[in-house]
């Protein structure tokens, strides 16, 4: 058996993102699941791209704020203590808008833990 208690915040962020990004599946040593707390600053995004997962499914959970996600349909606006999924296929950009007030900081998890993910660029 193993258990786990860690606090996002003690996490170094992972370097090169477009926000701040606190690997808590890494610190965890997980494998069947990625997992990470996200501080987005007005005008930054979560991804690196506007993207799409061929088998990951993606569950965003807004700890405070407003997280905005882009899809081809329409753009959703999540709010705190809500949460958001993205289904394989399906893609999206989540980000905090340059007019926001305030931060956001939101739980994000991908099950599973692959890397499967592919730059969105319209329909193909």
């Amino acid at each position: 058996m193993g258990y786990h208690t860690i606090s996002p915040a003690a996490l170094s962020a992972t370097p090169d993102r477009p926000c701040v990004q606190r690997p808590v599946g890494d610190a965890a040593d997980l494998d069947q699941l990625a997992a990470n707390v996200y501080e987005v600053e007005p005008g930054e995004q979560v991804p690196l791209a506007y993207h799409y997962h061929d088998h990951q499914e993606e569950l965003f959970y807004v700890l405070s704020g407003t997280l905005f996600v882009e899809t081809p349909e329409k753009t959703y606006e999540v709010g705190t203590d809500e949460v958001f999924v993205v289904e394989p296929d399906s893609p999206q950009r989540a980000y905090n808008p340059e007019s926001a007030t305030d931060p956001v900081r939101a739980f994000v998890v991908g099950a599973p833990a692959v890397d499967d993910v592919h730059p969105y660029e319209g329909e193909e």
